[in-house]
């Protein structure tokens, strides 16, 4: 005798997805402090676990999550749904990980740019402060044109001057 209406399936649902937000949130936290690179796909993978569906009831078009199905098949040996539940939550890894794939793929030509400017402005800060350390050490400094904002002269002899800064 099947009791559960439309809106108790809904309402099981909802219960069941605020309880899968919350365990993936739980395993965020309990990663973070690994590798980057084992991290998310570890995450990937709970992700997939947590949010697997697999029909039940093909007539009804009653669903349930892969994972709690394939426990329940294997622990009580109640049914014949664990195979499927296991195929389709292949399937589901499979398409994760494949986007996961394209996702690290794009993003990594995106942080080396990022590091090489990172570096290159961190290398342009060095040499500034370089320089400001050596011209602070030098009490006098070239009065060439470009003291009133004008562009120097080439060849211009004053260049060679010598004045003490004010």
């Amino acid at each position: 005798m099947d009791t559960m209406t439309e809106n108790d399936y809904l309402i099981a649902w909802g219960l069941y997805a605020f309880a899968a937000v919350g365990c993936l949130l739980v395993w965020m936290r309990m990663t973070r402090w690994m590798w980057r690179w084992l991290r998310e796909p570890l995450r990937v993978l709970m992700a997939v676990l947590l949010f697997s569906p697999t029909i039940i009831d093909p007539v009804k078009e009653k669903f349930a999550p892969a994972i709690a199905i394939t426990a329940l098949d294997l622990a009580f040996k109640v049914g014949n749904n664990a195979w499927r539940a296991i195929s389709e939550l292949l399937m589901y890894a499979m398409i994760a990980f494949g986007l996961y794939l394209i996702f690290v793929l794009i993003r990594l030509p995106i942080e080396r740019a990022s590091k090489a400017r990172r570096e290159q402005a961190e290398a342009a800060r060095a040499a500034a402060r370089a320089d400001d350390e050596r011209d602070a050490d030098q009490p006098f400094g070239g009065a060439g044109d470009d003291r009133y904002g004008r562009p120097p002269v080439p060849s211009n002899p004053q260049r060679m001057r010598v004045e003490p800064r004010l």
